[in-house]
């Protein structure tokens, strides 16, 4: 199942030419693929029915986002943590790595692109709009033009084309094979939509269409696909972490995709999704465990401090690092006020001080729920 064919250039390397995209003789995938495929959708139709018993679903799509924005960014290098993006977020450290900006450039980027996705179809202008808000004023080891598809010729490992591990196609090919993609995006075929995500990403990591910022955009259409082919009524999968997990074997399953063996990166690719699958309706479990846990605790206060306290629970599930202005902000109380109730917090075994060695600039850590993601 051929989806391309290297072709030597006149500058004298060899670039990979996609053919017309999808083949003419569509997938032919075997039996136990299509099986696998069954569970993983059966797998994403049980997330998406118990992601609904969550209080507030959409705390839980935060962090998911701020996981896989960490991830999705750590694949191309970047250090940072989704803990230093939290506490970038909520204010409350100083010292964060300097490329913490990628993963808060990502979140952006995500959120910005299922907001769009309410009035605006998925299309190239819709990927060229992410990717401005992904890449427009971040980091950049070198010039990305972000929101506009590349002019020149880029390569993926080695120091020029000649010696690179792979060559996209240049741009008068790639101009077609986006044209195709994009076609292939709203053809109603027999593709299972789990399956039609995973070619969309391999193909897309294929045509390689930006100078910079092509992973990151290109885990990013995985999620939205997945929203819009109704799979998920909200975004709650994301598969950066697998990705990172396994991080050698992604690159050697698209590489496996760009010499023809489609069916061994989908392989891969729906190990993913049932894997995260799983994992994220055990959080779902453990979150409505350690909510009920600490509401039973906040409900053995005194009325007064019971009323005051249970209103900043939900808040932390969103943003569970925080120091005494961001409680100011989120209750109004002087900060005398805030104070004692993240030591009513800590006292209860809710908040606990992420760093016990600082007297001041103090922040508090709502280490049980970190940890349910962290895991």
């Amino acid at each position: 199942m051929e989806v391309g064919r290297l072709q030597k250039q006149k500058e004298g390397f060899e670039a990979f030419i996609p053919y017309s995209f999808p083949p003419k003789e569509q997938f032919p995938f075997s039996a136990e693929l299509i099986q696998k495929a069954s569970e993983a959708t059966l797998l994403i139709g049980k997330l998406d029915g118990i992601t609904k018993l969550l209080p507030d679903l959409d705390f839980f799509i935060f962090m998911y986002i701020r996981k896989d924005a960490a991830a999705s960014s750590q694949i191309e290098g970047t250090r940072a943590t989704m803990i230093d993006a939290i506490e970038a977020e909520s204010q409350t450290s100083e010292k964060l790595p300097d490329d913490v900006d990628d993963i808060l450039h990502y979140i952006h980027a995500l959120n910005y692109g299922l907001e769009r996705l309410k009035d605006f179809p998925i299309s190239l202008r819709f990927i060229k709009e992410i990717h401005k808000e992904l890449m427009k004023g971040a980091r950049s080891t070198h010039h990305s033009d972000p929101g506009n598809f590349r002019t020149s010729q880029n390569w993926i490992g080695g120091t020029s084309p000649q010696n690179a591990h792979f060559v996209p196609p240049p741009p008068h090919e790639m101009n077609k094979a986006l044209n195709d993609f994009e076609k292939f995006l709203h053809t109603n075929d027999t593709l299972l939509p789990i399956v039609k995500a995973g070619i969309l990403h391999s193909q897309f990591e294929t045509i390689h269409p930006f100078l910079d910022g092509n992973g990151r955009t290109g885990r990013m259409l995985i999620t939205v696909y997945l929203h819009l082919a109704r799979l998920l009524d909200r975004p709650t999968l994301f598969l950066s972490w697998y990705f990172k997990k396994h991080q050698k074997e992604y690159y050697n399953r698209l590489d496996l995709y760009h010499d023809g063996k489609v069916e061994k990166w989908l392989d891969f690719f729906l190990d993913g999704i049932k894997e995260i699958a799983n994992e994220a309706i055990a959080t779902v479990d453990k979150i409505n465990d350690l909510r009920d846990t600490d509401m039973l605790k906040i409900q053995s206060l005194g009325k007064t401090a019971s009323e005051s306290s249970i209103k900043i629970l939900p808040e932390l599930f969103k943003l569970p690092i925080v120091n005494v202005a961001k409680i100011q902000q989120w209750t109004k109380f002087t900060r005398q006020g805030a104070q004692k109730v993240i030591d009513r917090f800590i006292k209860l075994g809710i908040l606990q001080q992420k760093d016990e060695n600082k007297d001041y600039g103090r922040s508090f850590v709502y280490k049980k729920y970190l940890d349910i993601f962290k895991d």
